[in-house]
């Protein structure tokens, strides 16, 4: 049961594609569209996408069967029940290492004075 848990979380079509549930069919199709270009020009930013059990490699072929299972009204409910009530997303963090050195640019593009 946890297996498929698991996958119900993992291949969910909202999180593959990046919206949220509320987004029409057009939005879904735009979405998959511009995924699908990214994916091809091998935009690093399309390459992964944010789960509740952590990142996960996105492929042409995830696109394009997450965009199928929104045609189908029943596939889409139960895609929207799972991601409604799922945790939050576990965006990839990036690792500093204890005691290293904050950049002190990064404070001045964020706005801070010396």
């Amino acid at each position: 049961m946890a297996s498929r848990a698991q996958a119900m979380l993992v291949d969910n079509p909202f999180f593959v594609l990046g919206v949220t549930t509320e987004a029409s069919r057009i939005e879904v199709e735009r979405c998959a569209q511009k995924l699908l270009g990214m994916l091809e020009l091998g935009f690093p930013e399309a390459r992964t996408y944010a789960t509740p059990l952590g990142p996960q490699p996105r492929t042409a072929e995830a696109v394009r069967a997450a965009v199928a299972a929104l045609r189908d009204p029943y596939q889409r409910l139960v895609a929207e029940l799972w991601a409604e009530h799922a945790p939050p997303a576990v965006p990839e963090a990036p690792v500093r290492e204890v005691g290293a050195p904050v950049r002190h640019g990064l404070r001045r593009a964020l706005g801070w004075r010396p």
